[in-house]
């Protein structure tokens, strides 16, 4: 789709519902939020939705935030590339067709909803949506941009990752001239840990363990941890990246236990491996340096799973 579909799309509609995925993250919040806080400065009604609710350490980009009190009539969803990710609390918004218009910047996209707009290369789905106001050419305010520079600055891991474009570098130049507080924003998202998350570095560094000759690394996050530390569920965010930041990890993987035999698995890798590709394999998906999937069992088979799927996919590197 054209960006000027998607404005006539807006413009042509009074009620949104925008629905984020579950276990939110900044980008799927900072669009969320971005989008709705843009509609309702233009006078129309727009409320934001998901299976967990929103963390506390996001609240600066929902500070003020009411549901309004009406019937949608257009249903978007941002950052979301498979309806299984909306959570139970979504289950109705998963059947195909149920949503309008899909915003996202993950290529493994299912194509669930009836319009789609899927840019791949993008570094964050708030990166697409800011073009989209750019070429609008409606006037933006400063909570919009902190939520659009939220999205894009979490996506990117405050401009490190692979996936970090010059267009993203570009929008957040931009997106700072709004005057938003992008330095205290970057702090809260990257430097400011609770001390439970502390805790839960140091339990999960600690216990890291090493496979294929030092090149893939595995950190597991049990219920009876996550218990334990009483740790908001936003405080999980970032924790996939330790395994891969140990020199010679050429595949990172973080095994986060949702329920009694359901696990949530994140990957990243170096240039050398697609995480995509490998989470492809148990259902997921995502980028090439970064992705997720969901596997059923003990968490033993579950290890087992994904340490011979390691094994396959460094196997391959090797005989390249």
């Amino acid at each position: 789709m054209e960006y000027r579909e998607i404005i006539d799309i807006f413009e042509g509609h009074d009620k949104f519902l925008i629905l984020t995925h579950k276990s939110p993250d900044g980008d799927t919040l900072g669009t969320g939020f971005g989008l709705c806080w843009y509609l309702r400065d233009m006078g129309k009604m727009a409320n934001v939705i998901n299976s967990d609710g929103f963390p506390d350490r996001y609240s600066f980009m929902y500070e003020g935030y009411e549901p309004q009190d009406f019937e949608p009539e257009y249903i978007v969803s941002v950052d979301i590339a498979d309806p299984n990710l909306m959570g139970s609390r979504l289950a109705e918004y998963q059947q195909q067709g149920a949503v309008d218009l899909c915003i996202d910047h993950h290529f493994s996209n299912k194509q669930f909803a009836k319009l789609s707009h899927v840019e791949g290369n993008a570094s964050a789905a708030a990166l697409i949506l800011y073009k989209i106001i750019k070429e609008w050419g409606r006037p933006m305010s400063s909570l919009t941009a902190k939520c659009l520079y939220t999205g894009i600055a979490t996506d990117t891991g405050c401009f490190k990752y692979e996936n970090t474009s010059p267009d993203a570098h570009i929008a957040a130049a931009e997106l700072m001239a709004y005057d938003i507080d992008y330095a205290n924003v970057n702090r809260k998202m990257f430097d400011v840990r609770s001390r439970s998350r502390i805790e839960i570095e140091q339990t999960v560094t600690g216990s890291m363990k090493y496979y294929c000759g030092g090149r893939c690394a595995m950190i597991v996050l049990t219920t009876e941890l996550i218990e334990r530390t009483g740790a908001d569920p936003a405080e999980f965010d970032g924790l996939a990246s330790i395994p891969l930041s140990v020199e010679g990890v050429i595949i990172g993987i973080t095994v986060k236990q949702r329920h009694e035999k359901v696990f949530k698995i994140s990957v990243r890798t170096t240039e050398e491996a697609d995480a995509s590709a490998f989470c492809a394999g148990f259902g997921g998906g995502g980028h090439k340096r970064a992705a997720g999937c969901e596997i059923q069992g003990s968490l033993e088979e579950v290890t087992e799973l994904l340490l011979k799927a390691a094994e396959e996919s460094l196997g391959a590197i090797r005989d390249e």
